[in-house]
């Protein structure tokens, strides 16, 4: 069985490219995605993007300062009240004003706080979702490289099929000739080889459309793909064991329990708006020609506590915190359902593994009993038991076995990865890729305390 595997595989790969030079494997595919796929290139950009509300939320522990400045040229006529002589006198000044405010929040009813860990939640949420991002391409990148494998096979398997049913049909003209078949045989020989054409078109038109496919996700034209193996020995040995591991490790369920987290302190934000408010101001004025009157300068200085008492504000708070109060519900039970598709998930991608094997086993010997029985209907067909019909449609079934075994093979290996996708584990780093791993905690780390500067770590 395992030879006849590797020689199904074999096949599509001498017929994807020339050259040793060129050959790529399956891990080098994944590994030029996992690298350069922009699906995963734009959701690690939003986990970036993600990480800035953290030091936005810590904003509202640190003092806020602004300046404000005037500059005005007044002119007075001021008039002596007694009507003394040289009592009117004009007064040209250039009042300047300026002035510095801080705030500094000291008591906000925690909502500042639970900002803080929402924003924190959020990034959690984000790396799942970069994480499912990764597994999804990874897996979409499995199966668009085996299906060039698989269509090329097909493709070159009508290709042989229409060589020999051009031998055919010169042989049963020939035998027409020396009135050994009829006209009916000649016929029939020439209808299978115009739908044994059909077939290669159609053949070259779906390896066309996977070799696109294979470009989206990769990114590159596939050129002399290997043989790929299955990566079974990653998967958990039972179906139970699967079924737990993706409830448990799944990034949709992580994420999902990370936004009820962003749910609960969303709540608490509401709440805490009907909490007093306290802050401390303090000032700084300064002004130069106040009132008009040159050489009169004024400086103050002021610092004080401000509370804020909420009474009622049109019932705008109430309403928020219903509001989010029936979102986190939302929440919960979107984990609920995460939970029932990852589940669902694992089992229908177990079943079609277990049934691609099973496959193998029926199609390889399929194939065999179909390549025994057209040796033998070649034979019988020379002495006259057969005919032609029987010699075609002998042919035709050992055509359709060893498609039929093509695509077991190719479903197998497919198939291995999606389990593997649907319990959550599919990453580079188990299938080993070889490749620098991406990593949001270094974006992370580098930002959530971060309060000046406007350039992102890449420079822009």
């Amino acid at each position: 069985m395992r030879r006849s595997y590797l020689i199904g595989l074999t096949l599509a790969a001498f017929a994807c490219g020339s050259g040793p030079a060129s050959a790529e494997t399956m891990s080098d595919a994944l590994a030029r995605a996992y690298s350069n796929n922009p699906d995963i290139n734009q959701q690690r950009a939003s986990v970036r993007a993600t990480d800035e509300t953290v030091p936005q939320a810590k904003a509202g522990w640190l003092p806020k300062v602004q300046a404000q400045g005037t500059l005005n040229y007044q002119v007075s006529n001021v008039q002596n009240v007694f009507g003394q002589t040289g009592s009117n006198q004009k007064l040209a000044a250039l009042p300047i004003t300026g002035q510095a405010q801080v705030t500094e929040n000291v008591f906000d009813g925690m909502q500042t706080a639970n900002r803080v860990n929402g924003a924190e939640s959020s990034v959690l949420a984000a790396r799942e979702q970069l994480r499912l991002t990764e597994l999804t391409t990874l897996q979409n990148g499995a199966t668009a490289y085996m299906d060039v494998l698989r269509d090329t096979a097909v493709l070159g398997l009508r290709r042989n099929n229409v060589k020999v049913l051009k031998v055919q049909l010169q042989q049963t003209r020939d035998r027409f000739q020396v009135g050994e078949v009829t006209r009916t045989d000649v016929a029939q020989a020439e209808s299978s080889l115009a739908t044994g054409t059909a077939d290669v078109s159609a053949a070259e038109a779906r390896l066309q459309a996977s070799i696109a496919a294979y470009r989206q996700v990769i990114g590159v034209q596939p050129k002399r793909l290997q043989p790929a193996r299955p990566v079974e020995k990653l998967l958990p040995r039972t179906l139970d064991l699967a079924i737990a591991t993706g409830l448990s490790q799944h990034p949709s369920i992580i994420g999902a329990l990370h936004q009820v987290d962003v749910a609960e302190d969303a709540v608490k934000v509401a709440e805490g708006a009907l909490s007093p408010q306290l802050s401390v101001v303090g000032m700084v004025q300064n002004s130069t020609d106040s009132s008009g009157y040159p050489g009169y300068n004024v400086f103050s200085a002021t610092v004080g506590g401000q509370l804020t008492v909420p009474i009622y504000q049109g019932g705008a708070e109430y309403a928020g915190i219903r509001e989010a109060k029936e979102k986190l519900s939302q929440a919960r039970m979107v984990v609920e359902s995460a939970r029932n598709q990852i589940r669902a998930g694992v089992v229908a991608a177990w079943g079609e593994l277990e049934a691609a094997r099973a496959q193998i086993v029926s199609f390889e010997a399929a194939v065999k009993a179909a390549e025994i029985a057209l040796t033998g209907v070649r034979e019988e067909a020379k002495v006259g038991q057969r005919t032609t019909l029987d010699v075609l449609n002998a042919e035709q079934t050992l055509l359709q076995q060893r498609v039929q075994l093509v695509q077991a093979q190719h479903d197998r290996v497919v198939g291995s990865y999606a389990v593997m996708a649907a319990i959550g584990e599919l990453s580079a780093r188990n299938l080993g890729l070889g490749v620098i791993e991406y990593s949001p905690r270094q974006h992370y780390q580098a930002t959530k305390n971060r309060f000046f500067g406007i350039n992102t770590p890449d420079g822009r």
